[in-house]
């Protein structure tokens, strides 16, 4: 199988319950709740996405022709950039199910990587997966209905009480990102007041300018 990659860099990850963990974010070209074209967010699930994640052309992007070789280039970018810890990486999109199978898990936890996924959950999640964070989108079905860490954008369609019992170790309120950041921020903290089995994620990647 040939992986289509976005692009691969190390970083910190910035949202939900690994906020602030040294991490290799690896992002798969293509989604399917939304083109990535501006023409068509209108009418996407994920109207509020703020990622780009169309074509190979972003830093360490390409096409990778194996799941070893993937996984080596994930390694190779934590070994230029860390010295101890365990090894860790975050596969993301666009939707990464899409294209991260069973195979490409394996070869990263032969490399000794800690695998991770950010998916919307439209799709099942190989089992042999380290850490599952699912975030629903409006008018998508749910597959994925378990996992470690549930991250849900707020405010949008799905509300967090639709979602509240799912078989998920954390759940996350991240207010959604725009012109009206700040009263979606206040609207999120009074919810996590008032519900405390959700939390306030924040994208801290964002308030301290780092990818």
């Amino acid at each position: 199988m040939t992986f289509s990659v976005k692009e691969i860099y190390f970083t910190l990850q910035g949202e939900g319950a690994q906020t602030g963990r040294a991490a290799v974010f690896a992002r798969f070209a293509g989604c399917n709740l939304w083109s990535g074209r501006e023409e068509d967010r209108a009418g996407a699930a994920c109207w509020f996405c703020d990622t780009d994640f169309i074509g190979v052309d972003g830093p360490g992007g390409g096409k990778f022709e194996s799941a070893r070789a993937l996984a080596e280039e994930v390694r190779r970018c934590w070994d230029v950039e860390a010295t101890g810890g365990r090894p860790y990486v975050v596969f993301t999109g666009g939707e990464p199910m899409l294209q991260l199978n069973a195979a490409l898990v394996d070869a990263c936890h032969a490399l000794g990587l800690e695998v991770a996924i950010e998916t919307n959950g439209t799709k099942p999640v190989p089992a042999n997966v380290d850490w599952v964070c699912v975030s629903p989108k409006p008018g998508s079905e749910l597959v994925q209905r378990s996992g470690h860490e549930l991250k849900l954008v707020h405010p949008h369609e799905v509300e967090p009480d639709e979602v509240a019992a799912l078989e998920f170790e954390h759940f996350f309120l991240q207010p959604l990102d725009g012109p009206d950041a700040a009263e979606h921020t206040a609207r999120c903290i009074d919810y996590c007041r008032r519900n405390p089995q959700w939390r306030l994620s924040l994208q801290t990647h964002k308030l301290v300018g780092i990818p």
